[in-house]
């Protein structure tokens, strides 16, 4: 089992806490980040792009000019596309660009980014992460108490008001409950910071059986 201290917000050590080998101390497969984060990417695209086709802009269907004895290219209408206004070869449609991998894959991907973070020293785990007030540069304050002035990822349970308003003016520094970390956005920060109910949280969601999960 891996054994992680704990601090209180001042970065005095108050304990250690104990996390499954399995998520925090794993293999870092990082071939997964690839396949997980280009799917939440590729999902992220809206697909909306499109245009119209020959048949869908608005013009005469009638032939522009007889077909022989002009000396022009042959045309039966203006609104093929080689003229303005007229309608595009092969225009883009709408489509769904979102794809989900096997479960194995996406918790495997963040079991890794997990334990990446172990390996690397860069995840602090807080008794609790309890603000006197809702204000940015106190928080600000307190992350520099804990070394983490670069971009930061907190992650603690969603009734924790103060945290989540204080955070949120931060352009670095992002909030996440543990439900809603994710690969994509572990790996674009530096530092992790996790509660001790959100680091057993999370243990528990990458444990979960597939039966449990379907």
């Amino acid at each position: 089992m891996a054994t992680i201290d704990v601090f209180n917000l001042k970065r005095e050590k108050v304990g250690s806490l104990t996390l499954a080998d399995e998520v925090f101390a794993t293999e870092v497969k990082e071939h997964l980040f690839y396949e997980v984060v280009k799917a939440q990417l590729a999902s992220k695209r809206q697909g909306t792009a499109s245009a119209k086709e020959r048949s869908a802009v608005s013009g005469s269907t009638k032939k522009m000019y007889k077909q022989k004895g002009t000396g022009n290219a042959r045309h039966g209408s203006k609104r093929a596309p080689v003229y303005v206004g007229g309608g595009q070869a092969h225009p883009p449609r709408p489509r769904d660009w979102s794809y989900r991998p096997p479960r194995e894959v996406r918790v495997g991907a963040l079991k890794s980014a997990l334990s990446k973070f172990v390996a690397e020293g860069r995840l602090v785990v807080v008794e609790n992460f309890e603000l006197a007030e809702i204000k940015t540069k106190s928080l600000l304050s307190t992350l520099g108490t804990l070394k983490a002035v670069k971009k930061t990822l907190v992650v603690d349970g969603t009734e924790n008001e103060k945290l989540r308003l204080s955070i949120r003016n931060s352009p670095q520094h992002l909030f996440l409950p543990p439900e809603g970390v994710n690969v994509y956005d572990l790996l674009r920060h530096d530092t992790l910071i996790l509660s001790k109910d959100a680091a057993k949280a999370l243990e528990a969601r990458c444990l979960k059986t597939k039966k449990e999960v379907q």
